[in-house]
């Protein structure tokens, strides 16, 4: 077992320099404004931001992503103002944060160790901890030349290395093994999770997605009273949590609070979390939760739709929720946005505003799946009550000396079995 986290920042506070570039297809605000979100990502993980560098340049430097004067800049302002941590807002090569190292006497780090930490620190349950672990290995292993974490040393000494290994060798070789353990373990809690899926068969499922800190706990402890973790802060919660909805006196579903998304999510991570997305992959219906208060919003609609793409999920079907309406200042906003996404819901998650009109179009979605019909059994072919049990709900019954009258409820997958036992006994 790995006893050191990975890339994962010490308890104290630690001071940081953000650092990006502005490409030719890109504007300065685009890229202040991902800032503002490493920014916050950032201070999940427990850092001190001092400040930001940004540099326009066609595409990034090979050697050294921003380019050595840029770097000779950075180096000077970590020795100048104390800093501990530089991270990068786009993911580094091996060789540039090596090249980068040399000539700044700080910890670099770019925007997916940063997430893959921020994910560490999260991760409550088995299974979230395994595919964190997972994640990590696979970024770290590329970018072993610069790491000695002396792997070796948890799996004991004599008999654990071959003739003239290299430490750097047996490192490797214990992170591949470590990361075939993690993939079997993987393997098994996916097996479980089918297992305990199965059994809740025949129950509509529909899953919260949106862009992290959208506001999806929220959505989930205001339907379910699910007491999901709520904090102001990216990724508060990583498990996939699923509770029962009764959305009326004769309706149950199964929500499901997944994942956030977040642009530039390191694809190890989304790899290794595709179990958790499973109740997404699985669900009836998606609920696209949106931060309408959010000055980036669009984007972050776009974001969530390329990653559902990604995951062949587009054609799913989805409803957008904006949520956190109460804080809207724009008027003018609500109007546009009713006009391009007529099917949309507004709500406050926070303050319960629009949770019964969510709750009744979930109804009318599910009710739209179901057909209800009257049916005639001839006494004489024999009793067929029992055989619709399995496939319908008996609304009422009557029946006369020959024929029994029954109204049945339906999924309309069942119409042809209706259909056929109808005929069969009529």
């Amino acid at each position: 077992m790995i006893e050191k986290k990975i890339n994962s920042f010490e308890q104290k506070i630690e001071r940081c320099l953000l650092a990006g570039i502005v490409r030719h297809n890109q504007t300065r605000w685009e890229v202040e404004e991902h800032l503002e979100e490493l920014k916050a990502l950032a201070y999940t993980a427990g850092a001190e931001v001092a400040d930001t560098i940004i540099q326009v340049r066609y595409s990034p430097d090979a050697a050294y992503f921003i380019g050595k004067g840029k770097i000779e800049e950075i180096a000077m302002y970590v020795e100048m103002n104390s800093i501990d941590l530089v991270i990068f807002d786009d993911e580094l090569s091996p060789a540039q944060i090596r090249n980068i190292e040399k000539m700044v006497s700080a910890k670099v780090i770019d925007r997916s160790a940063l997430i893959l930490d921020i994910f560490a620190d999260h991760a409550k349950t088995n299974e979230a901890k395994v595919q964190v672990e997972l994640a990590q290995l696979n970024y770290l292993l590329p970018r072993l030349t610069r790491q000695w974490l002396h792997l070796s040393r948890q799996v004991g000494g004599i008999g654990t290395k071959g003739p003239g290994e290299t430490q750097l060798e047996t490192d490797r070789r214990l992170i591949r093994n470590r990361i075939s353990h993690l993939k079997g373990r993987l393997k098994r809690i996916e097996n479980q999770n089918k297992t305990q899926r199965r059994q809740r068969e025949g129950i509509f499922r529909a899953a919260l997605i949106g862009y992290t800190n959208a506001g999806k706990s929220t959505l989930m402890n205001a339907l379910t009273d699910a007491q999901v973790l709520i904090e102001d802060k990216l990724f508060a919660t990583l498990d996939t949590t699923v509770r029962r909805l009764s959305l009326d006196s004769n309706i149950q579903i199964l929500l499901s609070d997944t994942i956030g998304f977040i642009r530039k999510l390191p694809h190890h991570l989304v790899a290794s979390f595709r179990t958790t997305l499973t109740e997404t992959l699985e669900a009836d219906l998606l609920i696209h939760v949106v931060d309408i208060n959010h000055p980036c919003f669009e984007e972050h609609i776009r974001v969530v739709n390329s990653l559902l793409a990604d995951l062949s999920l587009s054609g799913k079907r989805k409803i957008v929720v904006f949520n956190k309406v109460d804080l809207l200042k724009q008027n003018g906003l609500l109007n546009r946005l009713k006009a391009e996404y007529p099917e949309a819901l507004f709500v406050s998650a926070s303050r319960y505003i629009g949770i019964k009109t969510l709750k009744q179009y979930l109804i009318g979605i599910i009710e739209a799946q179901y057909e209800t019909k009257q049916i005639r059994l001839n006494y004489s072919s024999g009793s067929a009550e029992h055989l619709i049990h399995p496939i319908a709900k008996i609304l009422n019954k009557k029946s006369d000396d020959q024929y029994l009258y029954l109204t049945v409820k339906y999924p309309k997958e069942n119409e042809l079995k209706i259909l056929a036992l109808a005929e069969k006994f009529k």
